[in-house]
């Protein structure tokens, strides 16, 4: 039978990709639950065209909305607590694609589940690893990362034991300032820093790829989902993006996974594994590629690189600090409230007034945040 999958976020970039994925494997996957904050309208869509048992949207007046647009669903709406507990129970897997700190809770509760998390939402590992791993571990939930560099991890380090693995590399594309000088960055406008040079991504993902917070995260995601000390990650640029990450062993072999920038390929796997299916997904033809080309990163252009380290051997409360003040600078930017460089500065001085503790409970971690978004507003 056809794995039922609730996808969290579904109106958003990694969302609506996942459900073009799911609808090309019927015999495969199928569409239990869609969840999103406030893009009724699309959800609308989504949820006439997959037929969900259930759907939910975050804030009330959108629900109302989507009852009265949809009256013949109306019983299927439900708020986001209780589609976070059915999804827990009736689901077979979980897609979590909601962006920032929004989306923790929902990792945390899916993991003690025992269900199979495509996890998405890098914030959650970022804030809380230990206790979101711990839970996956005591109920055996499998948690199978979607972000395309911790993919091409997760697949590549299935060539030896763990035992085995001496690191893992991380690439990076070094976005849309790789080469610009450091004095430059005072200046760069919102509508620069949303220029990709190769992935399609969310508003806020994609300035976090600008600075390189996104890569800061997932040095700290892969630090909790392979159990790895800091020492052990390293990260290169490649503006290619077309090796997505390596994995070398004790015996300096390497292991790469590739493929073209194209975010359905790690969606896919992480519903999917361990089997393997077509895609409609563009084959790799590396002769058209060209060259492939690898640097080191530029820690005095990209400090935010340094922080995401400096959090993965430190833990403790240290990463919920580290990602509410990403949060704030990063709307304040948005809203043309903070210069782009001003962004690292926030994030810098709201760490080091920060008093670090073990992030033992759920509610230390949210203490954290609200902690570090009051500081980091203060910055402002």
């Amino acid at each position: 039978m056809a794995k039922k999958v609730a996808v969290f976020g579904s109106t958003g970039s990694i969302g609506t990709n996942a459900l073009d994925v799911i609808f090309l494997l019927p015999q495969q996957l199928r569409i239990w639950g869609l969840s999103a904050n406030t893009n009724w309208r699309l959800l609308a869509e989504q949820a006439r065209r997959f037929g969900p048992e259930y759907i939910s949207v975050t804030d009330e007046p959108s629900r109302a909305q989507l009852a009265r647009m949809m009256p013949d669903i109306a019983s299927k709406v439900l708020p986001p607590e209780e589609f976070r507990r059915r999804a827990c129970q009736e689901a077979d897997a979980a897609l979590v694609a909601v962006v920032g700190a929004a989306g923790l809770e929902s990792s945390l509760a899916l993991a003690r589940s025992g269900k199979r998390l495509a996890l998405a939402n890098k914030e959650s590992l970022v804030m809380a690893g230990g206790l979101v791993m711990a839970a996956a571990r005591q109920s055996g939930a499998q948690v199978v990362p979607v972000d395309s560099e911790h993919s091409a991890l997760f697949q590549a380090i299935q060539g030896g034991r763990r035992s085995e693995v001496k690191r893992v590399v991380i690439t990076a594309s070094g976005g849309p300032f790789l080469d610009r000088l450091t004095g430059e960055l005072d200046t760069v406008t919102v509508e620069e820093a949303l220029s990709h040079p190769t992935w399609s991504m969310g508003k806020k993902v994609t300035i976090d790829s600008a600075t390189m917070v996104n890569k800061a995260f997932e040095v700290i995601e892969a630090r909790w989902l392979f159990d790895l000390p800091a020492e052990k990650i390293a990260v290169v640029i490649h503006p290619e993006s077309i090796v997505h990450s390596l994995v070398e062993f004790v015996d300096s072999s390497v292991l790469a996974q590739m493929g073209i920038p194209d975010m359905r390929l790690p969606i896919q796997y992480a519903l999917t594994y361990p089997d393997r299916f077509p895609s409609n997904v563009e084959a790799l033809d590396l002769t058209q590629v060209g060259g492939l080309s690898f640097r080191q990163p530029d820690m005095e252009r990209f400090p935010c690189l340094g922080i995401g380290f400096q959090v993965a051997r430190e833990g403790g409360t240290l990463g919920a600090v580290f990602n509410a003040a990403n949060e704030v600078a990063v709307e304040a930017f948005l809203r043309k409230r903070l210069a782009f460089s001003d962004i690292q500065r926030v994030i810098r001085t709201t760490i080091d007034k920060h008093k670090n503790a073990p992030a033992d409970s759920i509610e230390t971690v949210m203490e954290a945040d609200r902690w570090a978004r009051m500081e980091a507003a203060k910055c402002l």
